[in-house]
């Protein structure tokens, strides 16, 4: 077993002139990747970092983040990610929970101030400083204490059932395992092109940035509005000539294959693939199934290449140096295509959950089939072993639900909105049609002191709520169906939820939106026509029956994949290309009409 730092720096003796990573227009070969990360893991050393302590990194997209990375797992130490873009509230309780020895954060992050050191990146003097540091790989002496593969390499909070969420602490040990299943699987070395797309806070990013770098490719990253599925994705991938990339189910279900990484691999992870898609994804690159929660290095098997002609497509076999059991209530081994709960093992099993040592212990379980001491982690799903070798995800066996390919814990979101004072019971379900338009549902019952609108609601959730897990739809309830014994009927709710999904789309908007229409609102340059049009192609986006211009897109339930779906619409419908990045700074719809009017009167000139 290796350090993430050993195998990065033998990479880097190979393939120092090549291209590491490519940020907009700016290129860093391995040479200067490792010599920035030195510099920057000496002033960390000289900071109090060692083996087994915790960075905080609030650092946006871009070569920083990455430098940042490497030298603090040089330095020995261990990351925390905190994504600049998450309510404060939440990065603080991460913070607080984590007790990390230091923050690094750029000019553009605002402080949380707490009681943690801070560097700022980007501060001149700081800039100085790590200049005059030597840029030679840290030696093993320079380190506070000896580093091995069993201290820890990051820690990622993932939803907590009870309303917290929770830091899954994961060491170097499963890394080495994880390249050489990405070798033998992959291929990957100098001259291929991996795309970043995961947040920094999910586990999947590291899947990314060790596909690269730790195999001699070139780490493509991108802005955030340059990744959203759909043509802003599509253009990026096209841009930089992507070899693989790592994509959900949704970015691929609303994303054209047509001519993208051709040759390549894409690996559908986070949420099912289903057949349709694996028969677009698979003309062209090799497509591969992967599967794995956060309590493992990254993942646990995977799947492929995957044909496309399957009736059910597989989650594979497990990775190099794991193990993945089928097991039932009694712990036997299911191998005859019973279903049971899925039980990870091998290399790649995470220490525990951070400070939660009754969690870690209800979770992380004696491994009976493993060497003496081993341990498994219980994960929850339900899947099958097929006779052939072959692994199948067959659903969950609690209330975490996958949603756009982001778990989440139903409990915390209810947690989050019961802790509102006018709330006396929430019920959260999951609502739509299909991967592309799966949404949060909330039924909530209000005590009758208090007056509370459902925008008011959502705006109290998203102080504590990242935008995935920020409820769509807030339904008010008098009364919650019952079960005979007394208890809520959250299967009731849940059928509910999907049910209303599939009526809303069939409704159609009153003034519902006609092709020709495009051309008479550019024509007359009239902004109220525009504004009407865009107000029926947001009804019938959000499958919702009422919208106004002053409304904010995501305030009726829009989040950043329906955004996508939107743009698409416009650009094929009205024959505009309205930039991602217009949907998150447009405040009302109708100032997003604006911005479709001035575009196409622009292509009209």
């Amino acid at each position: 077993m290796k350090t993430v730092s050993e195998l990065f720096e033998s990479t880097v003796a190979k393939s120092g002139d090549t291209p590491s990573v490519i940020f907009g227009e700016t290129v860093v070969d391995y040479a200067e990747l490792n010599a920035r990360a030195n510099r920057l893991a000496r002033r960390l050393i000289a900071s109090g970092v060692g083996p087994d302590s915790l960075v905080a990194v609030a650092v946006p997209r871009s070569t920083r983040l990455i430098v940042a990375v490497l030298a603090v797992l040089k330095a020995g130490g261990a990351y925390l990610p905190l994504d600049p873009s998450y309510p404060a509230e939440r990065l603080a309780h991460m913070v607080v929970d984590a007790q990390p020895v230091l923050l690094l954060r750029t000019e553009n992050v605002t402080s949380l101030h707490l009681d943690v050191p801070e560097t700022v990146l980007d501060d001149p003097a700081v800039e100085a400083a790590c200049e005059q540091e030597r840029d030679d790989n840290v030696a093993p002496d320079e380190r506070l204490a000896p580093l091995t593969p069993a201290h820890l390499m990051y820690v990622i909070y993932t939803s907590g059932s009870t309303g917290v969420p929770k830091g899954v602490a994961v060491s170097h040990a499963g890394v080495a395992d994880m390249v050489s299943t990405q070798a033998r699987l992959y291929g990957v070395g100098s001259g291929d092109r991996v795309l970043q797309w995961a947040s920094f806070s999910f586990d999947a990013w590291f899947w990314d940035f060790g596909l690269a770098l730790l195999h001699g490719a070139t780490l493509v990253v991108a802005e955030q509005h340059a990744l959203m599925p759909g043509e802003s994705l599509r253009d990026t991938l096209l841009t930089y000539d992507v070899d693989h990339a790592v994509l959900p189910p949704v970015a691929l279900g609303i994303t054209d294959s047509e001519d993208l990484l051709v040759g390549g691999t894409i690996t559908s992870t986070g949420d099912v693939c289903t057949r349709s898609l694996a028969e677009e994804w698979s003309k062209g690159r090799r497509l591969f199934n992967a599967y794995g929660p956060t309590e493992v290095t990254v993942g646990a098997s995977i799947g492929g290449p995957v044909d496309g002609v399957q009736d059910e497509v597989t989650i594979g076999t497990p990775w190099d140096g794991g193990a993945v059991y089928v097991l039932d209530d009694r712990l036997e081994d299911l191998r005859d295509g019973r279903e049971g709960e899925l039980f990870l093992a091998g290399s790649g099993v995470a220490r525990g959950y951070l400070n939660r040592p009754g969690l870690t212990a209800s979770r992380f379980v004696a491994d009976p089939y493993g060497p003496p001491g081993s341990r498994m982690y219980r994960s929850g799903d339900r899947g099958r072993h097929e006779t052939d070798g072959e692994l199948y995800f067959t659903g969950r066996i609690d209330h975490q639900v996958k949603v756009r390919g982001f778990r989440i814990e139903l409990g915390e979101i209810e947690a989050c909105l019961e802790s509102h004072p006018a709330v006396e019971i929430v019920v959260a379900a999951v609502g739509g049609d299909d991967v592309a338009t799966e949404h949060i549902v909330a039924y909530v019952k209000t005590s009758a002191r208090h007056v509370v609108s459902e925008a008011e609601l959502r705006a109290y959730a998203r102080r504590a709520l990242p935008e995935h897990m920020v409820p769509s739809t807030i339904v008010m309830l008098e009364k919650f169906p019952t079960l005979l014994n007394g208890k809520l009927d959250r299967k009731a709710l849940a059928e509910r939820a999907a049910r209303t999904a599939a009526d809303t789309s069939a409704v159609t908007p009153a003034a519902a939106f006609d092709a020709g229409d495009a051309g008479d609102a550019g024509d007359a340059g009239d902004a109220k026509s525009f504004e009407k049009i865009l107000c029926d192609m947001v009804m019938q986006t959000l499958n919702i029956r009422e919208v106004n211009p002053q409304d904010n897109f995501f305030d009726v339930g829009g989040h950043s994949v329906l955004a996508a779906k939107l743009v698409s619409r416009m650009r094929k419908e009205l024959g505009v290309s309205v930039p991602m990045r217009s949907m998150f700074e447009a405040k009302t719809l109708a100032e997003l009409a604006q911005v479709v009017e001035q575009a196409k009167q622009t292509q009209q000139a």
